[in-house]
């Protein structure tokens, strides 16, 4: 496949432009024609028609998002830090809190920022957070 020249070869060696882009953004290269005499169309689809091919208007962006995600670095990355997103997001939503008990964007987005500096708070609570005077401090718990 060459999205730069618009083009998709299929297993065979028989290329076929890319069409117009769709409604939804992708487009199409059909192999329907070819499809009918080639031997290898068993393997290649299972429409009685012929083969379609769809391609993403982002298919190279998805592409190279795929071929990072295998990188090991970034796997590591990635194992590293989704515990702590995703406990993030479990305290931001949980006891009913699924849902934003308002309408409108900017009531929507003050009860956000409020709950998240409600969670960060007890958070910090939890750590050890006391006020000595004017000064806040945190101090461990005792182990």
């Amino acid at each position: 496949m060459d999205t730069r020249a618009g083009t998709v070869t299929c297993p065979t060696g028989h290329t076929k432009a890319l069409g117009r882009p769709l409604t939804n953004g992708n487009r199409q290269a059909q192999f329907k024609t070819l499809c009918r005499t080639c031997p290898l169309c068993e393997r290649c689809t299972r429409s009685k028609t012929g083969r379609t091919f769809n391609v993403h208007p982002r298919y190279d962006r998805l592409k190279a998002a795929r071929r990072t995600a295998t990188d090991p670095n970034r796997q590591a990355e990635y194992r590293r830090w989704r515990p702590p997103v995703e406990r993030t997001i479990a305290w931001l939503t949980a006891r009913g809190n699924r849902r934003v008990p308002y309408r409108g964007v900017l009531k929507d987005n003050t009860w956000l920022h409020n709950r998240a500096a409600a969670l960060n708070l007890r958070r910090l609570i939890n750590l050890g957070l006391t006020r000595r005077g004017h000064t806040w401090t945190i101090t461990p718990a005792p182990a």
